[in-house]
């Protein structure tokens, strides 16, 4: 049989993460048929391992962990998945994985992806994938740290919120009505000693005019 590699272990990583699945073995089975039928085509012994109800957050699982040891050691070459979720849903993880089966010299075989770090062509697809997600990662950390500079430079206290009392909202309020401005608000707030929220005596002209559009000064004037 074409592709067929007589000498090879392998050791198949199924895992479902609710308890139905593990109840009626729907997951599990659509998993096993799928490995079963691969390993049969490329002639590979096959033996499944399986965690039942695990989520795949973290890799410390009980069957996986056995499987890399097992793997490690020697006593079998390839790791193979029906799906990349199955195994890791942690870009991290994924690329620690890559790099153990190159440094400890077995492959990694992921059905749904097409991965199979033994050929170059499935190597390439294993390093895209974690390439992509990593550059991915990056700029969605760009983006936040962007975001939030814009939000300082506009004067918006980021964190949790605090609470400033009603009556400090309420004297905000008839001073801006009174035709004040944020920054004499802030200066008579500091000279009569009042405190902010964060409970300091220090106020700015932002710190005010968040005051004076937050949902505390909403609910008072309503």
């Amino acid at each position: 049989m074409v592709g067929m590699e007589p000498t090879v272990r392998a050791l198949a990583y199924t895992r479902v993460s609710t308890g139905d699945q593990v109840e009626n073995g729907a997951g599990l089975d659509a998993q096993r048929t799928m490995l079963i039928e691969h390993a049969a085509r490329r002639g590979w012994t096959l033996e499944i391992l399986t965690d039942p109800g695990l989520s795949g957050r973290t890799m410390r699982r009980p069957a996986l962990t056995e499987a890399l040891a097992r793997l490690d050691r020697g006593d079998a070459q390839i790791l193979l998945a029906a799906k990349l979720d199955r195994v890791s849903r942690s870009v991290a993880d994924f690329a620690d994985l890559l790099d153990r089966s190159r440094r400890r010299g077995w492959r990694l075989v992921l059905l749904d992806l097409g991965v199979d770090t033994g050929t170059p062509a499935g190597e390439f697809v294993a390093n895209t994938i974690a390439n992509a997600a990593q550059y991915e990662g990056r700029l969605i950390g760009q983006r936040t740290r962007e975001g939030l500079a814009a939000k300082r430079a506009q004067g918006v206290r980021l964190g949790r919120p605090q609470v400033v009392p009603d009556d400090v909202v309420r004297r905000i309020l008839d001073a801006r009505a009174a035709g004040q401005t944020f920054r004499r608000i802030a200066s008579e707030l500091e000279g009569d000693g009042v405190a902010t929220a964060r409970g300091g005596g220090t106020w700015h002209a932002s710190t005010v005019r968040a005051v004076a559009h937050s949902q505390a000064a909403t609910r008072l004037r309503g």
